[in-house]
């Protein structure tokens, strides 16, 4: 048995367990974005204008475990709206989504190695739902959907990944926890930038260190940028940064 087919298999169990996220009608919008209220709560924040006929990249931006609950408002921190910020919007015009899951969406065990490693929690298959909808129902062109999050979020878009990596072009994960060494053949083919502070206590930046040489030595695209001092945070500077963004947006499938 290959090394993805456990992961394969328990995320195949969990679409089965969990209801699919209902398509409702869409909430007053905040922060740019509009809310869609269903089994999985969600804001969108769309590209203007949309040209009929073009596809455009999905941006999925995953919170961290502090942000879960149903609200559809706590997850949407400067990680999300900062997406609708005229120059960002401007520059890169995409359909933007910020799921909020009331479960984890990763959980973590020690690895093989010793250090922290992720794999798929509870919520994860609605996330992975939710994004098989919008490609279905919305003009998204599938050789550029990207993740990016924080904390638990960015952990889980390293899962995704890990779980379907035909799927996904690439990832931005800020102080995440990433999957078994082991996957890093998996993933090898998706770029993959991480941002992690040398002082976070939370999800200790080792393990990060230990997935850039697995991707490394598996022949992919990946790179840590250490901000040294920095506990579990995002760097104020990042949040609305072009250049990630611009490094994101060149990949594609």
């Amino acid at each position: 048995m290959s090394i993805r087919a456990p992961v394969a298999a328990f995320v195949a169990a969990l679409l089965v367990a969990l209801p699919a996220p209902a398509l409702s009608a869409p909430a007053e919008p905040i922060f740019g974005f509009e809310a869609m209220n269903g089994a999985l709560p969600y804001r969108i924040h769309a590209p203007e204008p949309v040209a009929a006929g073009q596809t455009y990249p999905l941006v999925v931006v995953l919170h961290g475990s502090g942000q879960m609950g149903q609200d559809n408002i706590a997850q949407m921190d400067g990680m999300a709206t900062a997406w609708a910020r005229p120059r960002i919007a401007r520059g890169f015009p995409a359909y933007v989504v910020a799921p909020q899951v009331a479960q984890r969406s990763a959980e973590y065990f020690q690895g093989e190695d010793g250090l922290r490693a992720s794999r798929p929690g509870p919520a994860f298959a609605q996330v992975t739902a939710l994004i098989d909808e919008l490609a279905r129902t919305l003009p998204i062109d599938p050789k550029r959907i990207y993740l990016t999050g924080f904390s638990m979020g960015a952990s889980t878009a390293m899962d995704l990944v890990a779980a379907a990596p035909e799927r996904f072009a690439a990832v931005v994960a800020f102080s995440g926890v990433p999957p078994s060494r082991a996957l890093a053949p998996t993933v090898a083919s998706v770029p993959m930038a991480m941002v992690h502070g040398d002082r976070d206590r939370e999800n200790p930046i080792e393990a990060d260190r230990a997935w850039l040489a697995a991707m490394k030595a598996a022949g992919g695209e990946a790179s840590l940028l250490e901000i040294p001092g920095l506990g579990h945070d995002v760097p104020a500077a990042l949040v609305g940064a072009l250049d990630w963004r611009g490094w994101m947006f060149k990949k594609h499938k």
